[in-house]
């Protein structure tokens, strides 16, 4: 643990990348790897990962992310996308998954099917976007820790317009709705300002609240 940590405490927003260096797809893969097991609500993975490595594409991207050098300086862009609706085949589609993988069923558990089946596909397309979108930050986060432990420098963002990203992607057509991106890299200590800053954070007494 305390290696992660100490790679947690290496890790930062990286502001420059080295575009002559590109992550292993090896690295990559594991990064993945990480955020496909990575907790979900129901266990439905709610979101999928789209890997952008052609360079005119996210040259495309760029101007709609406020023109952050790290998507094409970069060697890989995630793209963390979340399922646009809870519909009930998507839904039974991962508890028929699961039974056919763990050799049958129970009773609880497709009562359980059977409560999200009740719930889900009624409510409104947009809470359940909002669902679905909170899911994909648990596999962002993931994929951050993931990045660090193989020294992989990695910049989570926000800042972009989502329609915009989902129209140059196509997303519309596969159900799902651009949440945020992580561009991965190496980099640029000559050239990001802020590499040699000392990482802040609020001390343990000021974030951690003990009840005992």
């Amino acid at each position: 643990m305390s290696d992660l940590l100490q790679k947690l405490q290496w890790r930062y927003a990286t502001k420059k990348m080295n575009p002559a260096k590109a992550v292993a797809p090896e690295k990559v893969e594991r990064i993945l790897e990480a955020a496909r097991l990575a907790p979900t609500s129901s266990g439905l993975q709610p979101y999928e990962i789209i890997v952008v490595t052609n360079k005119a594409l996210r040259e495309k991207i760029q101007p709609i992310a406020w023109n952050q050098g790290q998507i094409t300086d970069g060697s890989h862009l995630l793209v963390f996308a979340a399922w646009d609706n809870y519909t009930a085949e998507r839904i039974n589609a991962m508890f028929d998954m699961t039974n056919a993988q763990r050799g049958g069923t129970n009773e609880g558990w497709e009562n359980y099917r059977k409560m999200l089946l009740g719930n889900y596909p009624g409510r409104d397309p947009q809470v359940n976007f909002e669902h679905a979108a909170r899911q994909a930050y648990i596999g962002l986060g993931a994929a951050l820790i993931a990045a660090a432990f193989e020294e992989v420098d990695s910049t989570p963002m926000e800042g972009f317009d989502p329609k915009a990203l989902d129209e140059i992607l196509g997303l519309a057509a596969r159900g799902l709705r651009s949440v945020a991106i992580l561009p991965l890299g190496y980099r640029d200590e000559s050239g990001d300002w802020l590499v040699n800053l000392k990482k802040v954070r609020r001390p343990r007494e000021q974030f951690v609240i003990d009840m005992a």
